[in-house]
């Protein structure tokens, strides 16, 4: 939260990867959201340098509206945070927004700064995981579905034509005992295994 090394990194590693991936290409928001806020601070710093039109869409949970409340945690002199934000509450989006405002992330605000904000419901991230999986073979966690639920959520807004760019930063192995599983039985049911009578070969007991 406080090693500027992770920001650092993030500059000279996955922001020139975005902008070699979209070369030549439109590319109009940058969606995310944040943990430590090295992703943005450095992805954040390296594509605005060299594409200053595309514009930072920054998420965090609806239920802990840090940024938003325009309240800075306070910090020790190692810039760690004091204490738990007043504007923090409990969410599921395990991963993002810690009870504090990261010391990374307030540089990056700094730095950087956002073009966008989306507050994100906790219920509609962990659906948006569900469909990244059922529809997409995108197996991610709860932080991916919020992503894809800002980018959704941003594209709405967007010119007609927009690109928009989501960070799925995470896999949904990790997951397995949290809420975003938890309508899921452990045992198939007939459909699932009617399913998986289309592969005799393979059965499953």
């Amino acid at each position: 939260f406080e090693n500027e090394a992770n920001a650092a990194f993030h500059k000279i590693t996955t922001g020139p990867e975005i902008l070699a991936d979209f070369e030549g290409q439109r590319l109009d928001y940058f969606v995310l959201g944040y943990g430590t806020g090295g992703t943005f601070a450095g992805a954040g710093a390296a594509i605005k340098a060299e594409r200053p039109d595309v514009k930072i869409v920054l998420g965090e949970p609806e239920a802990a509206p840090l940024l938003k409340s325009g309240t800075k945690s306070e910090r020790n002199a190692d810039g760690s945070a004091i204490g738990s934000h007043p504007a923090f509450a409990a969410h599921p989006i395990q991963g993002w927004t810690p009870d504090f405002i990261p010391q990374i992330l307030e540089k990056g605000l700094e730095a950087v700064n956002y073009d966008e904000y989306i507050g994100i419901p906790g219920p509609g991230a962990i659906q948006t995981a569900q469909m990244l999986a059922r529809t997409q073979g995108i197996f991610t966690g709860i932080s991916g579905g919020a992503s894809v639920w800002a980018a959704i959520e941003m594209a709405k807004k967007a010119p007609e034509g927009s690109v928009l760019l989501a960070m799925v930063a995470d896999t949904g192995e990790r997951y397995l005992t949290t809420p975003l599983f938890e309508s899921i039985l452990a045992d198939m049911n007939a459909e699932e295994i009617e399913i998986s009578k289309s592969t005799p070969s393979f059965q499953l007991a």
